[in-house]
């Protein structure tokens, strides 16, 4: 018994560090995204705000898909301790929203950059 309870301390201890290194990476991804369409924001002032402003949704929308995955990572691994039905419904509301979240920014940039190499062609067309 003594063996158990040791390496379920252990484990719990682990999954804790998972966890919080899961959000963290989370929260970083969301920084460097915001980072990286600031550095584009500034840089770029010669291009049309329309296509300034997709750029920097693609680019960011990118790296808020990868930080919602982690974050639902983080979730899962919150819940492995011991779970009760409170916690779990918890899990399946927010597993629910953030796939909802996700699939829908997923299609938008789909979109958004089939919409941008569709004008990228028509301009690379309209040039002798």
């Amino acid at each position: 018994m003594e063996l158990l309870e040791y390496l379920e301390h252990h484990l719990e201890f682990v999954i804790a560090l998972m966890q919080f290194v899961l959000e963290a990476a989370a929260a970083l991804c969301i920084l460097l995204g915001f980072l990286q369409v600031t550095k584009i924001a500034i840089a770029v002032n010669r291009k049309s705000h329309r296509d300034l402003f997709i750029q920097i949704r693609l680019g960011f929308g990118k790296w808020l898909v990868l930080a919602l995955e982690l974050q639902l990572g983080a979730d899962i691994l919150a819940t492995t301790g011991n779970p009760n039905f409170a916690d779990l419904g918890k899990l399946a509301a927010i597993a629910a929203i953030r796939t909802f979240l996700n699939y829908f920014l997923y299609q938008e940039l789909n979109e958004e950059s089939k919409r941008r190499e569709q004008s990228l062609q028509e301009q690379s067309f309209k040039q002798p």
